[in-house]
């Protein structure tokens, strides 16, 4: 069937989306205790909207949709608050991170809900393995052709969202040597990467997914894992390379850097996007998701490299006017403090584990700063 009617929203609405582990508050191993804790609840309203993802140790949470950066990060705060009170009862913990740092994948169970168990009897254990956490943004885009520009216009700026949001350097008991090593298991699925370089929605639509559709090989966009892809149904794109920060301040921080980022593309002041952006696209990926912020990415426009930390910094000095307008000076400045001198997550978990030695203390400290968020921020 054809790709559904793109839904135009108001440019620059925010809907932010977080993974969330479910843990043991005993061994801070995941709990498959996805099915109690929905459960529970149901039973109560909720401010926002939580379900079921791919197996039992983890939920989604999602926001309404939001325009500022204040009434995001409260509803986010208030999300978080209504979770930790259902897991006490519950005796489980909830944290944030790309990944838990030593569950074994081959221990999680499918949650049971029809497209999951598609999607395990076609991956096979990669579906297990995709037991890892990230947070997902929409921008509302006024138009289809609005939203195919902003997706790849930002493609240059991916780098940053990594980079900023790695939380995710331990897998399967070690370092991993990566900032994100989430992504690495995202990138296993064939569908994943980069969306083709199409600016018209008529040509995207209904030439391209109507020849991706004939091959049987998808459905709907929900087959497409790309970095960044467009959401009809919502009148979105939704930028998905970020891991799961450890607190919702990072996330709503992260969020609102993009809402400002995307304002100012909107202004078409920069050179247009074009496939020969994409050149550089894989490495600058890599670079990101290895080193984080310490990464070296190469500019597409002027092929000059350049650290993505000095990056970030004059995006910010770039933005600001954009973030001043849109209420959302706070969310840069938390964004500023992470490139200049807090550091990722990443590092924090490292640093914990240095002090401790064990990575159950990785999971505690992932806990404890999801509960206690700002004082991460």
């Amino acid at each position: 069937m054809p790709l559904e009617t793109f839904k135009a929203s108001d440019s620059l609405t925010l809907g932010v989306e977080l993974e969330l582990q479910l843990v043991n508050s005993y061994d801070y191993d995941l709990s498959s205790s996805a099915n109690d804790l929905l459960e529970l609840l149901r039973r109560k309203p909720f401010p926002g909207t939580v379900t079921p993802e791919m197996t039992q140790s983890m939920i989604e949470i999602a926001t309404d949709v939001q325009r500022e950066h204040g009434p995001l990060l409260a509803q986010l705060q208030a999300i978080r608050d209504t979770l930790e009170q259902a897991g006490d009862r519950l005796n489980i913990e909830l944290a944030g991170g790309g990944t838990h740092p030593f569950q074994r994948w081959f221990e999680q169970r499918i949650f049971s809900k029809p497209r999951f168990q598609e999607l395990s009897g076609l991956y096979g254990y990669l579906a297990k393995q995709f037991t890892v956490f990230g947070q997902h943004v929409h921008v509302g885009c006024s138009s289809p052709d609005e939203a195919l520009f902003l997706l790849h216009s930002l493609n240059r700026y991916v780098p940053h969202f990594i980079a900023l949001s790695a939380s995710s350097p331990f897998s399967q008991g070690v370092d991993t040597l990566f900032d994100s090593a989430r992504l690495n298991s995202v990138f296993a699925f064939p569908l994943s990467g980069r969306a083709p370089f199409v600016l018209k929605w008529d040509e995207f639509a209904n030439v391209y997914f109507t020849k991706m559709e004939s091959t049987g090989v998808v459905k709907s966009m929900k087959d497409f894992y790309w970095d960044i892809r467009p959401k009809p149904e919502y009148g979105t794109i939704e930028l998905r390379v970020c891991d799961t920060p450890l607190t919702v301040e990072r996330a709503a921080a992260l969020a609102c850097y993009l809402q400002a980022l995307c304002r100012h593309l909107l202004e078409r002041n920069e050179p247009p996007p074009e496939e020969d952006d994409y050149l550089v696209y894989t490495y600058n990926r890599f670079q990101a998701c290895r080193f984080g912020l310490d990464g070296m990415m190469v500019n597409p426009k002027t092929r000059e490299q350049i650290s993505i930390r000095e990056d970030v910094l004059a995006t910010l000095r770039k933005i600001a006017p954009h973030a001043q307008s849109l209420g959302s000076m706070a969310a840069i400045d938390e964004i500023e403090r992470t490139a200049a001198r807090a550091g990722n997550h990443a590092s924090f978990l490292r640093q914990r584990y240095q002090q401790s030695g064990s990575v159950q203390s990785v999971v505690r400290s992932a806990v404890e700063a999801l509960r206690h968020g700002a004082g991460l921020s």
